[in-house]
């Protein structure tokens, strides 16, 4: 995928290789980012090199795509992911995760315009959503900034710390298909 000019003005969105295991194996068991998502328990390196081994990378045929966030010195500092893909509707769900030191640098804003890019002009797709805990205004900012609408609040969703939290639903239509 072609880099994008942000802050960063060489971020690279990329398909994960055997070297991402580490720093896959990292964010994926980081219990402080279950709280964002569905994870309920962790994952081994074996089934993440398994999962590098056998994904194609192709989000009609996997019916997902992980790619990892990369900047001009090759260090990887993301994981960008499309799941919950719909032959059907021609929708994928988005989620983005951001190592500590480079989180609110443009980044994120960066990697989901470039993966916008890929799905609505290569892919598409009809349109990106997201569910995002209406307490993390970080990303309900990222989200927002990149011309994402919320759509509803869904009351009680997500059970974290022993008590349940309002999750909004943001979505982007492909602007060339309105």
């Amino acid at each position: 995928m072609n880099t994008s000019s942000f802050l960063y003005p060489d971020i690279t969105l990329r398909a994960p290789e055997p070297e991402d295991i580490d720093f896959m194996f990292a964010c994926e068991n980081d219990t402080e980012l279950w709280k964002s998502g569905i994870n309920t328990g962790p994952y081994s390196r074996y089934q993440l090199k398994k999962y590098i081994a056998e994904n194609q990378n192709d989000l009609y045929e996997d019916k997902q795509l992980r790619l990892m966030i990369e900047l001009q010195t090759k260090e990887t500092v993301g994981i960008i992911d499309l799941f919950s893909f719909s032959t059907r509707h021609l929708r994928a769900e988005i989620g983005i995760v951001i190592s500590k030191n480079y989180r609110r640098k443009n980044i994120a804003s960066a990697a989901l315009s470039l993966l916008e890019t890929h799905c609505f002009a290569t892919l598409g797709l009809h349109q990106l959503y997201a569910y995002i805990c209406k307490e993390n205004i970080p990303c309900m900012q990222l989200f927002k900034k990149n011309g994402y609408n919320v759509s509803c609040i869904l009351s009680d969703w997500y059970y974290i710390g022993a008590k349940y939290h309002d999750v909004c639903l943001v979505q982007k239509i492909n602007p060339s298909i309105k």
